[in-house]
């Protein structure tokens, strides 16, 4: 009986042996790779064996062998990144803005926690292909609406349906703060701003509820869908995603999330959040900010405020991302990367702004532990450039990767190119 055992341990030990000895692995060699920690090294070489990176180093210091691997890229002269990850996005909920039949990232009434746009995710969706190929590799898929609009998800882009595409399921729910003024006319005219008479009641509103969702924590209960979703926020399982603008609106937010005691709070928007830079310090409150190419908050800011609110927040060691929330934002969203380089042309570091779309934002998202950075024993998520991908003239994207798997860099906008190019 014992030899018996002994002999099917041996099968067992040589068959993983032979596993492992099989499995495929690749090597990339010369490329200058972008980190994502804020580093980069200007001829790398970086090898994926089983779907992670299992090397990254200066090639010009070791030396390799490259008959130890199954596939060898040459990419000298060229750009490796991390996966750009867009955050705070309905991208995958919608499809053409005029066909409302294509929305499904909203649903009715002001307070539901309980929604989740995991299974709402449509892999194939036409404006992903789009995204994809500029580098944008995750995506944090955001409900809209309402006061309490739901919960987020983390998606790959790319995968057979909504259950492979996921990264992480519910990492937070987004709560949008009432606007204490609100325009009366186009884009901020002047005198096109009110206040908002209804806020406070708004604020009672948001306050009452979470002190229920709180009491509800505390107690034994477990019957109430809409206050078992909101329980993350107080054990710190999930981020709070506070949306709020103007400086007022914000403070008064953070003061009211903590008072109540939610672990974990993420600003998003905050297009005033370079002034509230003591606040945000002292409470460690990353920020998602808005889309960079946009117009000012207010009628006497400086038209360039939006393009340096980065920097600001840089110097300051306060952690954000980058969004493109907005008008057409699900297609518009492949412009994510430019906008980054608006950020370095008015002074960000250029290595800041490639961790604040990598990085930073795993770090926020919960998901840092696989994604984020070029480094050994994280996910092989990342692209190749021919050239600068913050810069859309020499931004060009040859190769994909999705846990170490090739990816096409085709779509439907390069397919009609190529049937339309010779007419």
């Amino acid at each position: 009986m014992t030899m018996t055992i002994k002999k099917n341990f041996l099968i067992a030990v040589l068959l993983i042996s032979n596993i492992t000895y099989a499995q495929k692995s690749a090597i990339f060699m010369g490329a200058t790779a972008h980190l994502g920690n804020g580093e980069k090294i200007k001829n790398s070489v970086i090898s994926v064996k089983d779907g992670k990176i299992d090397l990254v180093a200066d090639l010009s210091k070791i030396r390799i062998d490259p008959s130890a691997f199954d596939t060898i890229h040459k990419v000298y002269g060229k750009h490796i990144y991390p996966g750009f990850i867009l955050t705070n996005t309905k991208l995958g909920l919608t499809e053409i803005d005029q066909v409302r039949a294509t929305h499904d990232y909203r649903e009715a009434g002001q307070i539901n926690p309980n929604i989740n746009t995991q299974i709402a995710y449509n892999v194939q969706s036409k404006i992903i292909e789009t995204v994809r190929t500029n580098g944008v590799l995750l995506t944090q898929v955001t409900p809209q609406g309402g006061i309490i609009s739901g919960q987020s998800s983390v998606m790959y882009l790319g995968g057979w349906n909504w259950e492979d595409a996921t990264c992480k399921s519910n990492d937070g729910i987004h709560l949008r703060w009432p606007s204490s003024y609100y325009n009366t006319g186009w884009w901020g005219e002047p005198g096109g701003r009110e206040k908002n008479k209804k806020y406070y009641e708004r604020i009672n509103t948001i306050t009452e509820f979470l002190e229920r969702s709180y009491a509800y924590y505390k107690s034994d209960n477990n019957m109430d869908l809409k206050m078992e979703s909101m329980r993350g926020l107080f054990s710190g399982e999930k981020n709070l995603y506070l949306h709020a603008n103007y400086y007022n609106d914000i403070i008064d937010g953070i003061h009211l999330c903590k008072k109540l005691n939610i672990k974990k709070i993420v600003l998003v928007g905050g297009e005033d959040a370079h002034k509230a830079v003591a606040v945000l310090k002292k409470n460690k409150i990353p920020v998602i900010i808005k889309r960079v190419h946009r117009l000012p908050k207010n009628q006497d800011s400086h038209i360039d405020e939006p393009y340096k609110q980065a920097k600001i927040l840089s110097e300051n060691k306060i952690s954000f991302a980058f969004s493109y929330a907005g008008d057409m934002e699900a297609m518009g969203s492949r412009n994510l990367p430019f906008t980054a380089g608006t950020a370095v042309a008015y002074g960000l570091d250029y290595e800041e702004a490639i961790k604040a779309l990598t990085l930073s934002t795993a770090k926020i998202l919960g998901i840092d532990d696989k994604l984020g950075s070029l480094e050994k024993g994280k996910e092989a998520t990342f692209f190749i450039s021919e050239g600068d991908a913050l810069d859309m003239t020499t931004n060009k994207i040859e190769s994909i990767f999705i846990k170490g798997k090739s990816v096409s860099t085709n779509n439907h906008q390069t397919e009609l190119y190529e049937i339309y190019k010779d007419r």
